[in-house]
């Protein structure tokens, strides 16, 4: 084994309380667990120095004649600890990694009498909501189809009048300990698979599953100002976990409609509004809509396309809190078309006493004729 200092192994400083070195441990013991990492003799090696360094760190007495003598008093301590029977390094291992890798790779938590509970998976349901229904909120009802827990068996799994027997292969412990020299490992038994118990006269209506599959009706309440990527969680309405386990969790993900109207970017609601030559170039008012009434909008004199005028608090109220946001109405002035020929007459004397006046009313129209006769000039020079 490494003889490389064991707080250096585990990344933690000298002082370390224990809660910090039992992180720093599993988090080695979960990136080079040989089974995560087969074939892998360097990810083996490593994972056996961290084993050995935490072995020694989360024991008070080893930690202390390490601190003092280092690793020969560590050597000296496990000589006379052999001697008498006492630290079992394989037992300790064991509580560690169940409790660890229980959580990661599914085993789940311990029941009554060692019996092995494990949780039932979350469900996720997208919900697709009109932009009144996510500004305002509402009540929707929705099926879900899902595992829900056997009636007739209470989700147990075995016929009634009967029940689960302990599993003779683990002795109702869920796993099995698996010996290599010094080295020790628990793994799921390979009969129940980590459930600790098994069904001899199974469950007619769920064939042993504890579970049936069923079309469930549920009502969510969606909270007002919600957006599109939100999430609703529903607790427990998930899938009935296996063997009587607890439910998992339904996820509501919502997903906002377009609108023929409005975009929403965040709090605010974005909306084109088309103004006539005439209203744009001398100014007025137009009725626009928002989502809960219409209101008037005043149009500046000279509004020229891409202008954008906003009406405070018109927009939406955060579903997390804060102020509203506003409406934003970006002006599109549109050209007048189907023109006669008398409204064509009038159009050309108009631009032609607009032009007298050495075109200072389009002003921009001049600066970019004028940046474009500057870059031709820089073109021939």
């Amino acid at each position: 084994m490494s003889k490389r200092d064991y707080y250096e192994v585990l990344g933690v400083a000298r002082n370390a309380p224990e809660a910090e070195i039992k992180k720093a441990y599993r988090r080695l013991a979960m990136k080079f667990h040989p089974d995560r990492n087969t074939g892998d003799a360097g990810a083996e090696s490593k994972f056996k120095e961290a084993k050995e360094a935490y072995e020694v760190l989360s024991d008070a007495h080893k930690r202390a004649s390490y601190d003092q003598f280092g690793h020969a008093g560590v050597e000296a301590s496990a000589a006379a600890g052999g001697r008498a029977g006492g630290f079992n390094a394989g037992d300790a291992f064991g509580d560690i990694f169940g409790d660890m890798f229980g959580d990661i790779f599914g085993t789940g938590r311990r029941g009554g009498r060692g019996q092995r509970v494990y949780r039932g998976a979350d469900l996720r349901y997208e919900l697709e909501l009109d932009l009144e229904q996510a500004v305002f909120g509402d009540t929707v009802s929705i099926r879900i189809p899902s595992l829900v827990r056997c009636e007739t068996c209470e989700g147990s799994g075995a016929r009634k009048g009967s029940k689960p027997q302990a599993c003779a292969t683990c002795g109702g412990q869920g796993q099995v300990r698996m010996q290599q020299g010094f080295f020790s490992i628990q793994q799921t038994c390979p009969r129940c698979h980590g459930s600790g118990s098994v069904i001899s006269d199974p469950c007619e209506k769920c064939h042993g599953q504890g579970r049936v599959e069923q079309q469930r009706k549920l009502s969510v309440k969606v909270p007002a100002g919600v957006d599109s990527g939100d999430r609703i969680r529903l607790g427990g309405e998930g899938e009935a976990g296996p063997m009587g386990g607890p439910s998992g969790d339904l996820y509501v993900e919502i997903a906002v409609r377009a609108h023929p109207v409005f975009n929403r970017e965040g709090a605010d609601l974005i909306c084109e509004v088309p103004v006539s030559l005439l209203t744009a170039a001398l100014g007025g008012e137009l009725e626009v809509p928002t989502l809960d009434g219409r209101v008037i909008l005043k149009i500046p004199p000279e509004t020229q396309t891409g202008r954008v005028l906003r009406l405070r608090a018109k927009g939406v109220k955060p579903v997390r809190g804060g102020a509203p946001g506003d409406l934003l109405c970006r002006i599109v002035v549109e050209t007048p078309v189907n023109l006669t020929r008398e409204q064509k007459d009038m159009l050309k004397k108009l631009n032609a006493s607009l032009q007298s006046d050495g075109g200072r009313h389009s002003p921009r129209e001049r600066s970019w004729l004028d940046n474009v006769k500057h870059f031709f000039e820089r073109a021939r020079s």
